[in-house]
């Protein structure tokens, strides 16, 4: 069985350091709002702080899932604990939904019943919450562009700065011109949008986890390619995942048109993975070579 890596992707390190950073202040966040709904006497506050700390845990999972990612494989564990961003990603995806969705019924309750509430505290807390949570999503910008866990995180984090930025107004429209239902149709909207974020994230994640074939990739295209190649017969057999966001593999049988020298199998080999590489993305290949083997030689076989 021939087995390649196709060309070496450039992996750029994540910025682990930066998460932690996020989870700091979401921690300093958390514990103001605490003591201002305390102080202040409102229940909004409270709620939020739960939120937070909802968000902290998902921080931490995402974290702790960033730095396992990077630990070495073992003959025990052979690919590491690389998929361990997918399920940190599946989770933190799943409480977005459920964080919104009790959103949502908060929102109405407090549209129907709004409540007066201290508002110049409520308005130097979420401004607060904006600078810390727009700084967090500063520093995760790039990594979320190429990383389903570190993608849940910031949505994570971005959500929280659009609640506070709805806080924020709500609270300004109490203080100045006493409307009070405000903060529950932005709190309503931005739930709204966070179920939308965390099916999206939900679906990419489980697609991962399933090992399903990426969106992006038509199989049959790919065997159209590789039968350009001379030699080679037939390409059937094929499975196609995403070990993570910078694995994709491809393994597959190969019936040959005659009985070919391993020698010729490795240069066949070469140019599978670099049209593989090239044209699809794919960079983990593992090839087994046949000749006039009686098996099924459908693109798709179930084990």
């Amino acid at each position: 069985m021939g087995h390649g890596h196709g060309h070496n992707h450039h992996h750029v390190p994540l910025k682990g350091r930066n998460l932690l950073i996020s989870i700091l202040l979401n921690v300093l966040i958390t514990a103001s709002q605490v003591v201002g709904g305390l102080v202040s006497g409102s229940l909004a506050l409270l709620s939020d702080a739960l939120h937070n700390l909802t968000d902290v845990i998902s921080l931490v999972i995402s974290y702790i899932a960033n730095r396992l990612s990077g630990k070495k494989a073992s003959t025990n564990k052979t690919f590491g604990y690389k998929r361990a961003e997918l399920i940190a990603a599946f989770v933190n995806a799943s409480t977005l939904i459920v964080i919104a969705i009790l959103l949502i019924i908060e929102a109405i309750k407090r549209f129907f019943n709004p409540q007066t509430i201290e508002s110049d505290l409520v308005i130097w807390l979420s401004f607060f919450g904006i600078l810390a949570n727009g700084f967090s999503v500063f520093l995760l910008r790039n990594d979320a562009k190429r990383n389903i866990n570190m993608k849940s995180a910031y949505a994570h984090l971005l959500t929280d700065m659009l609640a506070s930025i709805a806080v924020l107004i709500g609270g300004l429209l109490m203080k100045f011109y006493q409307i009070f239902w405000v903060d529950s149709v932005l709190t309503f909207l931005i739930a709204v949008y966070l179920v939308f974020v965390g099916f999206d994230l939900l679906k990419n994640s489980t697609r991962m986890l399933m090992l399903f074939t990426p969106e992006t990739i038509d199989i049959k295209e790919i065997v159209r390619e590789v039968h350009k190649i001379s030699s080679v017969n037939k390409l059937h057999h094929i499975h196609i995942w995403s070990l993570n966001d910078d694995e994709l593999h491809l393994e597959a049988h190969l019936d040959f048109k005659e009985d070919v020298t391993l020698s010729h199998f490795n240069k066949v080999l070469e140019e599978i993975e670099t049209v593989l590489h090239d044209k699809f993305g794919i960079n983990h290949v593992n090839i087994q070579p046949e000749y006039n083997k009686e098996d099924p030689k459908d693109y798709i076989v179930q084990d």
